[in-house]
């Protein structure tokens, strides 16, 4: 894939585009010598490279986000903090503006009560959100929804009962907006072979169903990795970063962006992209 920023005639023309998720890594006194303000540009420059239609962001305050936003005035963006409004982490979206006209959105929480803010869920030790926009593009008239969550890095049960919730959702948006896509991204806080990411590729079929997602890592060559690295770097373990999409849309290609910045990192997390082409095109 062209890692360079997009050519968007030939974009258009290809039918191709490409999301990204990213866990940005919250804006803590603990990263000494890894602080929000120094990673900044670099986050920000990374996603301007790549130039991705849909960028889904984790772990982000609000300065974070109006960081990111002062330097990527080309996408407007989703999505509340955790805890509410401006309030705690966030799962936000950023779109580009020029591509897509944005017909919905909404956010919900990881838990028994989806709708009550802030609400824990079953062993999660924080909240936990899912933000979702509905898009047309511009260009040529496909809806597509977008799908960003972060689930709990302690609760095991939290981590499978909120993947059935986020599956559950998209069915209903499936059958409320019909003949549009869907597009699932975010930090599942598990490998592949965990029961929450066997669950969404369709493999667990008697804990309920799923929409028929594609995973991206089945169009990424050579070696996965990890793409949590604790600001450490390296190829070494596996990802618990992930994206997946429904037809009519399919991954082509996809790949982690694993660039530094004069020795380090824009996170403590690898930024995955897919690359998604609407079939037949």
């Amino acid at each position: 894939m062209n890692r360079q920023r997009n050519n968007d005639s030939q974009t258009e023309r290809l039918g191709a585009w490409t999301v990204m998720t990213f866990n940005l890594r919250t804006h803590t006194a603990n990263d000494a010598g890894n602080e929000w303000t120094q990673r900044a540009p670099w986050a920000a420059r990374t996603i301007a490279d790549l130039a991705p239609a849909v960028v889904g962001v984790q772990e982000a305050y609000p300065l974070m986000l109006d960081d990111l936003q002062r330097e990527l005035p080309e996408y407007d963006r989703i999505g509340m903090g955790r805890r509410g409004e401006a309030d705690d982490e966030a799962c936000a979206i950023f779109y580009r503006r020029d591509l897509f006209e944005l017909l919905g959105q909404g956010q919900f929480w990881l838990s028994e009560t989806p709708e009550t803010v802030g609400s824990l869920g079953w062993d999660s030790d924080y909240p936990r959100i899912c933000t979702w926009g509905r898009f047309r593009f511009r260009a040529s008239g496909q809806e597509v929804r977008v799908y960003n969550t972060h689930f709990d890095h302690i609760g095991e049960a939290a981590r499978i009962e909120g993947a059935k919730l986020v599956a559950s959702v998209m069915r209903s948006h499936e059958a409320e907006f019909p003949g549009g896509a869907s597009v699932l991204m975010g930090d599942m806080n598990g490998f592949p072979s965990d029961a929450p990411l066997r669950y969404l590729r369709g493999e667990l079929p008697a804990e309920g169903p799923v929409p028929a997602l594609q995973d991206a890592y089945a169009k990424l060559e050579g070696e996965i990795g990890r793409t949590f690295h604790d600001f450490l770097g390296g190829l070494e373990g596996e990802p618990i970063d992930y994206i997946f999409a429904t037809a009519p849309l399919e991954v082509r290609r996809s790949f982690i962006e694993r660039r530094e910045f004069a020795g380090k990192y824009p996170s403590d997390h690898y930024p995955l992209v897919a690359e998604l082409v609407y079939a037949g095109s």
